[in-house]
């Protein structure tokens, strides 16, 4: 996910991947809401996975407990500020640079990675024709 100051047209976009990277789901959000509505937007959607991977601004007790409930571990890199330090696997979370590469792919196009258009309804489409030419099928 991405930030943006919050002037003029921000948007983050938030996604979930599969083992092999490939985006499944997408959603936008205005760029000054919190990571978290995302999260609690898409995850009820899509199956559990085993070991879900989230960054550190997914560290909340609410998701945690949310993912828990639907019997996954999650892997998520704790928050520094946090006084009681959760169960963290740092050799599985090295996975998470599958999320990160498949937004360097998302963003090797031009008009997503600048966001040209005005309306997120139209940026979202060219998202989903971004991965509709580049996603790969196994």
């Amino acid at each position: 996910m991405r930030a943006s100051s919050r002037d003029g047209r921000t948007t983050k976009i938030h996604t979930v991947a599969d083992e092999q990277g490939r985006i499944a789901a997408v959603l936008l959000t205005p760029g000054q809401a919190s990571d978290i509505s995302g999260a609690r937007a898409l995850l009820p959607t899509m199956p559990p996975s085993e070991d879900p991977i989230a960054d550190k601004a997914y560290d909340t007790d609410d998701l945690r407990a949310f993912l828990t409930r639907q019997g996954t571990r999650p892997v998520i890199s704790p928050m520094p500020n946090r006084r009681a330090i959760p169960a963290f696997d740092p050799v599985a979370y090295r996975k998470r640079n599958l999320i990160e590469r498949a937004f360097c792919r998302l963003k090797d196009w031009r008009a997503i990675a600048t966001r040209y258009d005005k309306t997120a309804r139209n940026f979202l489409a060219g998202i989903c024709l971004v991965l509709a030419v580049t996603s790969r099928i196994s």
